[in-house]
């Protein structure tokens, strides 16, 4: 009997086991692919990035993107991983500054298409106004993965007096958002699905960072902000509604796409429930509504950014949806799974 042990191939076109064995494969994928591209005084062989914030108040924020297809209208898993952390810094008020970047690949994964994807990354960062300072590489076998699961962790800086958060809303609050609702979900499940569609629309994925630090450059006195991802505006109002205060909302006074509702009715779903990954809601004065909503069409004149509602303290916890002829319904929070794999 004879025992064969090749040696790994160096050359190879897609992911393998030993790209995740701490050898030389995994190490010249991290050199080619992810240090050669993130390069920053950082990214260097340490086990820690050491970083110096101008301000000891700090944000932190992690998520996971499991999303499928990798690449959808608009953008890609890539993209997504960063504006979505980055994004979620943002709505505590936070100057973004660095992030981190864990990658699950799966065996047999082009090389070429990771190649893409951290090059968007990349792209997304610099838009971001962030850097990528660490990051980590797992393989796991074929058919454990979708391809490629990606985590970042992003750390920003706050201002001594900054206070933006649940705690904060007011009654008499108004109630804007920056602009219309359910691409994102729409165009993922579209892609993903297969469905033969001619959307004339693409994900809103993008980064806040212009039109938030634009509000708050402003001396817009934002006393909440939350961005509308995994059940859109429906559960994130019911969430902040949860802290004891009551919200009307004007249904004929939310931005939806043509496009989008015409969807949504064929498949019987709620566009105040589709995920968006560039949209926000915002908590402010009323009498700052008409100077906010100049500042963000001049920053994104290509959105709807618009005032939906207002806080009230008649129905603590729940958000009513005022229709246009006159009747209510209460705008109810995302129950069970209706658009898997969105982010």
């Amino acid at each position: 009997m004879s025992w064969d042990c090749p040696l790994p191939l160096t050359g190879s076109e897609r992911i393998q086991m030993a790209h995740g064995s701490g050898g030389r494969q995994m190490n010249q994928l991290i050199e080619t692919v992810f240090r050669s591209v993130f390069e920053t005084e950082q990214t260097v062989a340490a086990d820690a990035a050491v970083l110096t914030l101008p301000s000891d108040r700090i944000a932190v924020s992690t998520d996971s993107f499991v999303i499928q297809p990798l690449f959808f209208p608009g953008g890609d898993i890539g993209s997504l991983a960063v504006h979505g952390t980055v994004n979620d810094l943002l709505m505590r008020g936070a100057i973004p500054h660095r992030l981190t970047a864990s990658f699950i690949l799966e065996e047999s994964l082009a090389i070429a298409t990771l190649n893409t994807l951290v090059q968007s990354m990349a792209s997304a960062a610099q838009d971001a106004g962030v850097q990528i300072c660490a990051g980590d590489t797992k393989v796991v076998e074929r058919g454990k993965a979708d391809g490629l699961y990606i985590t970042t962790t992003g750390i920003g800086w706050l201002p001594p007096d900054r206070q933006i958060g649940p705690q904060q809303i007011q009654v008499g609050d108004a109630i804007v958002i920056n602009g219309d609702l359910g691409r994102h979900g729409i165009a993922v499940m579209a892609c993903r699905e297969g469905l033969e569609l001619e959307l004339p629309f693409a994900s809103d994925v993008a980064s806040l960072r212009s039109p938030v630090l634009g509000l708050l450059e402003a001396g817009i006195d934002l006393h909440c902000l939350r961005d509308l991802t995994r059940g859109g505006l429906a559960s994130a109002l019911n969430e902040l509604a949860a802290v004891g205060v009551g919200m009307d909302i004007e249904a004929k006074a939310i931005p939806v796409d043509p496009a989008v509702a015409g969807v949504c009715e064929i498949l019987g779903l709620d566009p105040l429930q589709v995920a968006n990954e560039g949209r926000f809601v915002a908590f402010l004065p009323t009498d700052q509504v008409a100077i906010a909503l100049q500042i963000l069409r001049q920053i994104w004149p290509e959105q709807e950014p618009r005032c939906i509602g207002i806080v009230q303290s008649a129905t603590p916890g729940l958000v009513r949806l005022r229709q246009p002829f006159g009747s209510d319904r209460l705008l109810e929070m995302l129950s069970g799974e209706q658009l898997p794999r969105i982010c």
